[in-house]
């Protein structure tokens, strides 16, 4: 290993220094959602409904406005792997104003689109009027979104995890106020219940924006410069779409199905509706420590696939995966253990809560093959191999969970945890598949960059 080398190893972040930030921002966000949801079921169990399936659509999006921030984190790390700073500050610019360009675009097609989607939703009047208040809302400025996006997967990228962290902090109490004046009316300000969560979220969102775009400024090693933010490269864009369209495919296919699954579960009743919400609000805290590792693990192998270090990639990854199923199966013991009190926290209906257990018990099986494929799915794409995931999505969640799960659900009558053992097996089938994916190193021939490699020549 020549001095070069061990010198950028030692400036290189460990796992834990990563990822605990990194899991306490996604935990501070996850807060958020789950403030929506108790302080939303002090309105109506109908208001939870309402604001779940907007969110599912909302969801969908976020993913497609990652297509730039998935594939411009993986870019730019891998650049500063490779020593090239400079062009790590080109992509970083181009990848902030293709995501602004983006985020607008999608804005705008959920305000034209939004009544007539919810109109075939199958939801009861109520749900369907906080639905579309709350779809307008923060549907029309979904693009501050994009725009955090970026800016936070940069800022982690560069390593400075913990100061997205303390940003995300700052979000989830300007939130949670805001929550607490808007939506019950406070300081002579009047309730406006789902509305009020909509305005509150957008705000937060505003202010969170500001600080993460002078942060990044501030953690470059290498500044952006202006010219980059209007003049893009072709051999940059097209890097960052190598990776971030097959991820965004993987994803938006796989909260595709999952809307699948919610439209399923619209025809089971409110309170599967409503146990459906509270169940998703719960495991998103039970895979919270995967999501971290996963993540975390992602920029690592970035930096060591730059560096032209696949072995020691290799190695990391396993042994990410091995903490990342045994902190995933304890904190779903706990949950399962702790799940009636758990519960209680949003709803007393005794429906809800038989059937939000059930399906908390059985989230034991799915979550441990989820934590397979947060951990190794974000390896593969880290080290540029994006498309295999796409074609495992396909067939493991289209090809069999959506149908798997219509049998369950309609012809088995399981109900709602005929949706959660479908899911599970879907889990369970990429998750096997990523593992052995990972172990044929087929993904060493897919790196981005080579180090030291020469700058080339700019054609704009």
């Amino acid at each position: 290993m020549t001095t070069e080398v061990v010198a950028n190893a030692r400036q290189e972040p460990g796992l834990f220094r990563l990822t605990w930030p990194i899991f306490f921002e996604i935990f501070l966000f996850m807060l958020m959602g789950t403030a929506d949801t108790l302080m939303l079921s002090g309105v109506s169990d109908a208001a939870v409904s309402a604001v779940g399936v907007v969110n599912q659509y909302v969801f969908i999006c976020i993913l497609i406005m990652e297509v730039v921030s998935h594939g411009a984190s993986i870019v730019v790390s891998q650049y500063l792997g490779a020593r090239r700073s400079a062009e790590a500050s080109r992509i970083a610019a181009q990848a902030i104003t293709m995501n602004f360009l983006l985020g607008l675009t999608v804005s705008a097609g959920l305000l034209l689109s939004g009544d007539t989607i919810l109109g075939r939703m199958n939801l009861e009047a109520q749900t369907l009027s906080y639905a579309r208040t709350y779809w307008h809302i923060a549907g029309g400025f979904l693009f501050l979104q994009a725009l955090i996006n970026v800016f936070s997967s940069l800022i982690r990228t560069y390593g400075f995890t913990r100061q997205s962290m303390y940003v995300a902090m700052g979000m989830n109490v300007v939130h949670v106020l805001g929550n607490w004046v808007l939506i019950f009316g406070h300081f002579g300000v009047p309730a406006h219940g789902v509305a009020g969560a909509a305005m509150s979220t957008v705000m937060s969102r505003a202010v969170a924006l500001g600080v993460f775009a002078w942060m990044l400024y501030r953690v470059m090693d290498v500044r952006m410069a202006r010219r980059d933010f209007v003049a893009l490269t072709r051999e940059y864009v097209r890097k960052i779409l190598r990776v971030g369209l097959p991820s965004a495919v993987e994803q938006m296919t796989y909260h595709g199905c999952q809307t699948v699954f919610l439209y399923y579960v619209t025809f089971l009743g409110p309170a599967a509706l409503a146990s459906r919400q509270y169940a998703n609000a719960l495991s998103h805290y039970v895979f919270l420590g995967s999501l971290a590792i996963g993540m975390g693990t992602s920029i690592i192998v970035g930096r060591l696939v730059g560096a032209n270090r696949s072995a020691e990639a290799y190695a990391r990854v396993l042994k990410s995966l091995k903490w990342s199923v045994g902190i995933t199966v304890g904190v779903d013991l706990l949950a399962i253990l702790f799940r009636e009190p758990l519960i209680h926290l949003f709803t007393h209906d005794g429906d809800i809560l038989r059937m939000t257990s059930q399906v908390l018990v059985l989230g034991l099986l799915l979550e441990t093959g989820r934590s397979f494929n947060l951990v190794l799915v974000n390896a593969l794409r880290a080290a540029g191999d994006a498309t295999f995931p796409v074609y495992m999505g396909v067939l493991s969640m289209v090809c069999m969970s959506v149908p798997l799960g219509y049998f369950l659900v309609f012809h088995l009558h399981l109900g709602l945890a005929g949706v959660w053992l479908a899911v599970a097996a879907d889990e369970w089938t990429r998750g096997m598949a990523m593992w052995m994916r990972w172990r044929s190193r087929a993904w060493e021939r897919q790196s981005l960059v080579t180090p030291l490699e020469g700058p080339p020549v700019l054609a704009h």
